[in-house]
């Protein structure tokens, strides 16, 4: 039974819940802002498109991409955070929300009290690959012989605290090997060097490395997931093929800023996870060599602490910084 004050509470609540019920129901009533804060054509640009795409058909209101690079996605990031939590500004979150906290000295942003958790959209592999000149067939092989040639082995990334430099600091860290680390401005870079030998080893994202893989322009040795991926099933698992407990997927995930009001989180989650399984998008999306995922609010949440727990020390460990 309700005492006054707590009738007055709840009376002067109800007017604010209806209206957030009320908004929640006649949304969108104009277009949606999807900020990727990453450059066009890279894999979150085409999975955000695909996304958008879909979502503009199911609402009626066109879902414009909006691309704001720079700074290890921390531009685009500030940019959703301080957006207003009104449901018509969402992003496209990656790898660096997890780890910049740890690259940076300090970020504009908080990566988890910012944003509201939509969804984790899909996975998506590396392959670790060897130039055809380095004399290895598998991932024990390499093994024996960073040992062998230690201080002389060396790995390509596309930059330093890119998801593909801390899988190769992550495999130095539990397969005990030394390399040294080369980044470039990119991946494609990367590989032109890792072809004619140059660098010795990468690893690159599926829907990268993998032409190259197939064509033979350098040596597949191992996928780094948990579990051998559909899209290269002959590869072995790095865990598997030597290195026990070795799981990384470059991931993509949904997000709006926080204090978005829940029902629309709620819809917004709902069409999404309906979406990645829409005929015009999941083939697009396993073509990308992605394992789509399509999770809630509170699995997301739970993934983003897992990968900082992950990522963390290995950063620390490696002294890993970026200058802001």
């Amino acid at each position: 039974m309700l005492d006054r004050r707590g009738f007055l509470c709840a009376a002067a609540a109800a007017p604010l819940l209806a209206a957030s019920r009320a908004r929640a129901a006649d949304w969108p009533t104009r277009p949606v802002r999807l900020i990727i804060p990453f450059t066009p054509a890279g894999a979150t640009d085409v999975i955000g498109r695909l996304l958008a795409n879909r979502l503009s058909e199911v609402w009626g209101q066109q879902v414009i991409v909006e691309n704001k690079p720079g700074a290890g996605a921390n531009i685009g990031s500030e940019a959703a955070a301080r957006a207003e939590p009104d449901g018509y500004t969402l992003v496209i979150m990656s790898v660096p929300l997890a780890v910049n906290r740890f690259l940076y000295a300090s970020l504009s942003y908080d990566p988890v009290k910012d944003f509201a958790p939509v969804s984790l959209l899909v996975l998506q592999p590396n392959i670790m690959a060897a130039s055809n000149v380095l004399p290895v067939k598998s991932v024990a092989e390499f093994i024996a012989y960073c040992k062998a040639n230690e201080g002389k082995v060396s790995y390509a990334s596309s930059g330093n605290g890119t998801s593909l430099h801390l899988c190769g600091e992550l495999f130095k860290r539990m397969s005990g090997v030394q390399m040294t680390h080369i980044p470039y401005r990119g991946a494609a870079p990367a590989m032109n060097d890792v072809i004619p030998g140059r660098v010795d080893i990468i690893f690159d994202n599926v829907s990268s490395i993998l032409p190259h893989v197939r064509s033979g322009s350098v040596r597949g040795l191992a996928a780094t997931t948990a579990r051998r991926i559909r899209a290269a099933p002959e590869l072995p698992t790095i865990a598997e093929a030597g290195v026990p407990g070795f799981d990384v997927s470059s991931w993509f995930a949904l997000y709006a800023p926080a204090r978005t009001p829940p029902d629309i989180l709620a819809r917004v989650n709902r069409d999404t996870v309906a979406a990645l399984q829409h005929a015009a998008v999941k083939p697009r999306l396993e073509d990308l060599g992605a394992e789509i995922v399509g999770s809630t609010p509170e699995a997301l949440a739970a993934h983003l602490q897992a990968e900082m727990d992950k990522w963390g020390p290995v950063i620390r460990d490696a002294r890993i910084r970026i200058d802001n």
